[in-house]
């Protein structure tokens, strides 16, 4: 890994402030009448058969105009901002079956989907179940109403499909990996160097290989580009473990300084997903968050999001420290076998 003196000032379309993206709504795209009435046509036609909507696969779909809109978004996604907000999905007229048919379509026509737990389960319901990450060892953010820090997912790409909205609260909130460690530099090149050293992640028991601590840096310089794994809650937690080393004073610097600038409302771009909204983010070069809600009082109303992640078939080359990490192992060893 090289070392901040030694990295060029990192440029390009994903170095960006959040002040700029609110005046630029480029990002925010809304899908014409010819895709979605192929997409209608697709999620009614398939499932009638397909009760488990990941038995679904790219053979079985019609949808030559939303498959080009998918190409311009894979090339967003990865040499451009790095993220993409789609808007105006008509998901009030579905079932939560049809809908997460109708999510699994929008994944395989950006990538392909992989695992997200130790399970083997391929698409989250991202809703609160009252549980805690400090109680229980299992347990995940996207489980709990808490607020989410800045932090990434796996695979290359996450996808978030917005059913329903909290009471209040559950704002995202995004930042550029490129443009934080830029600023990062400026304030302190020491500092940047510890977050280009190795971390210990807690893996909540979710890494196949059973090892219950990843170590990797959380910033990570390769093939000219900047990659980013950052989990801070998760780098806490990781102390319970005996054989953790104890963080470092500098180590603390380096974090409370990468979350002082992600949470600068110059640096971060906010928004509010509505119903039918797909969010989908770069998780190496984009960073995002979510801050606490409040469900509504009905159970049925409540908080929900699907989420996939996915590998991209145009990714970039990563480093060999991500091979053992559940977040991007497995599109570190999709990158060998091509």
């Amino acid at each position: 890994m090289d070392s901040p003196k030694m990295i060029p000032r990192l440029a390009g379309p994903d170095v960006w402030d959040g002040k700029d993206m609110q005046h630029d709504n480029g990002w925010l795209v809304p899908l014409n009448s010819t895709e979605l009435t192929e997409l209608d046509l697709n999620v009614k036609s398939l499932t009638r058969y397909y009760d488990d909507p990941t038995s679904i696969t790219r053979e079985h779909l019609d949808l030559p105009a939303l498959s080009n809109r998918f190409k311009t978004i894979q090339r967003e996604i990865e040499g451009g901002r790095g993220f993409q907000v789609l808007r105006g999905l008509p998901v009030t007229s579905y079932s939560l079956e049809q809908n997460k048919a109708l999510f699994w379509i929008l994944s395989l026509l950006l990538g392909d989907p992989q695992t997200q737990d130790k399970a083997g389960n391929l698409m989250h319901s991202v809703t609160n179940t009252g549980k805690s990450v400090y109680q229980d060892s299992s347990t995940r953010g996207y489980e709990t109403d808490s607020e989410l820090t800045f932090h990434n997912d796996g695979g290359d790409v996450f996808m978030l499909l917005c059913l329903k909205t909290a009471a209040s609260g559950g704002v995202s909130k995004l930042v550029s990996v490129a443009n934080l460690f830029n600023r990062i530099v400026e304030r302190n090149t020491e500092l940047a160097d510890v977050l280009c050293q190795p971390f210990c992640f807690d893996s909540r028991n979710q890494n196949v290989n059973e090892q219950r601590l990843q170590v990797v840096p959380i910033m990570n310089f390769h093939d000219g580009k900047m990659s980013a794994l950052y989990k801070r809650q998760y780098i806490e937690t990781a102390q319970r473990f005996p054989e953790t080393p104890r963080l470092t004073t500098e180590q603390i610097q380096a974090l409370d300084l990468l979350d002082e600038i992600c949470n600068d409302k110059d640096v971060q771009l906010s928004f509010s997903m509505q119903p039918g909204d797909v969010q989908i983010g770069n998780n190496y070069s984009i960073l995002h968050s979510r801050t606490k809600y409040q469900d509504h009082a009905d159970p049925e109303q409540k908080r929900y999001l699907l989420r996939t992640w996915l590998t991209l078939p145009n990714g970039r080359p990563l480093p060999r420290a991500f091979e053992g990490t559940r977040e991007f192992g497995q599109s570190y060893a999709a990158r060998m076998r091509t």
